[in-house]
């Protein structure tokens, strides 16, 4: 059952490369950065994740990433989903996600587990949602 929101992430592509091309399941590896918080803390990210085409169509990810407080306090992710193509050329992605952190200001990210809806425009701009999984 979803529980309360965690968060809210946006932010836009900063590069893109393929990691593999053979098979028909091409790999591509794009790098993010943000802004957004949790828990009402507000953080800067930065964050890398690959998706695989799948012979089906559909996409696996699996990301990690970093977010900062203004005060450097910091908490690390990793999170993997299945996702699509979206019809205006963007990507849609449905996931888990998990914290680790020693910070005072995020320790409560420890020990939750996090489901994500990640959205990415054509333009590579991105948003993303994160929610308690209770």
């Amino acid at each position: 059952m979803l529980g309360e929101l965690i968060g809210e992430i946006q932010g836009e592509e900063t590069g893109r490369r393929v990691l593999a091309a053979g098979d028909g399941h091409p790999v591509v590896e794009v790098s993010i950065k943000g802004t957004g918080s949790y828990y009402g803390t507000a953080v800067s990210t930065i964050a890398t994740y690959e998706s695989e085409l799948r012979s089906d169509g559909s996409l696996f990810g699996e990301g990690q990433g970093v977010d900062m407080t203004a005060d450097g306090q910091g908490v690390g992710w990793h999170g993997s989903g299945i996702g699509h193509f979206t019809d205006g050329g963007g990507t849609s992605f449905r996931g888990a996600i998990f914290f680790s952190t020693a910070s005072p200001a995020l320790e409560r990210l420890n020990g939750v587990v996090g489901v994500f809806e990640f959205e990415t425009d054509a333009g590579g701009k991105i948003t993303g949602k994160f929610y308690e999984w209770k």
